[in-house]
């Protein structure tokens, strides 16, 4: 069973550094294509599917804005 995890951006406390989006291995983040409050450009979950819940958005960002949840399979 593979991992399964859940990224969230607070989108007014991230400035758009990215380094979120460089340290995550399977391409969870992008750029959001709409600006925050204070102009900045921040990142954004869009294959949301694919996040292992790994936490390396979270150890990287130096503005405290990302929360990640370790998401439970199903049973089948």
């Amino acid at each position: 069973m593979a991992r399964r995890g859940k990224v969230v951006i607070d989108r007014e406390l991230c400035k758009g550094c990215y380094l979120c989006i460089r340290s995550c291995p399977v391409k969870v983040l992008e750029r959001d294509s709409q600006p925050n409050a204070s102009g900045s450009y921040p990142s954004t979950p869009v294959q949301v599917e694919r996040c292992i819940g790994c936490g390396n958005c979270f150890e990287v960002c130096p503005d405290v804005c990302i929360e990640i949840f370790d998401l439970k399979e199903a049973a089948g």
